[in-house]
């Protein structure tokens, strides 16, 4: 059960997918990060656990994905898939950004998230983050600041 302050604070969603452990790895920086903001509920959770109340109760969205085959996984298509449909006209501007652990160049990935994206009617709060390769302590400092960064336009109103 949550209290009643829990539930009046926006909520921030982190969906990603990892089969590494790379993108999980980015996704535990990018939840570090947006902890940060007072104010914020930050809630993490695997593709494949997301639900489309997880998404119509958030306020910000951050998708993490590995690169597979130059694009997303198919673990977060599977969550596009389920609810792209219930969720049309209920998200329009929600604000999200995107981060990729690539092994090549990532650009598939979040060419194909934004499209998607597109369609739900969701506005970029921020520039893709592609991690490539071995990730780096700046990579994660990178998600980390992702994630603080969403979290603060949120707590500030400005998404």
């Amino acid at each position: 059960m949550t209290n009643a302050s829990e539930s009046a604070q926006p909520v921030l969603l982190i969906v990603y997918h990892s089969q590494s452990g790379n993108t999980a790895r980015l996704a535990e920086a990018v939840l570090r990060g947006a902890q940060s903001e007072p104010g914020i509920r930050a809630v993490m959770k695997r593709a494949f656990d997301a639900t489309l109340e997880d998404l119509l109760g958030c306020r910000g969205l951050l998708i993490g994905t590995p690169e597979n085959f130059g694009y997303m996984s198919g673990a977060i298509k599977d969550f596009f898939d389920r609810t792209y449909y219930p969720a049309e006209g209920k998200t329009v501007a929600l604000p999200y950004a995107v981060f990729v652990s690539a092994g090549n160049d990532g650009r598939g990935a979040v060419t194909q998230i934004e499209r998607i994206a597109t369609g739900y009617g969701w506005k970029r709060a921020a520039e893709p983050l592609i991690v490539r390769k071995e990730i780096t302590a700046n990579d994660l400092a990178q998600a980390e600041e992702l994630g603080a960064a969403l979290a603060a336009g949120l707590a500030l109103g400005i998404f």
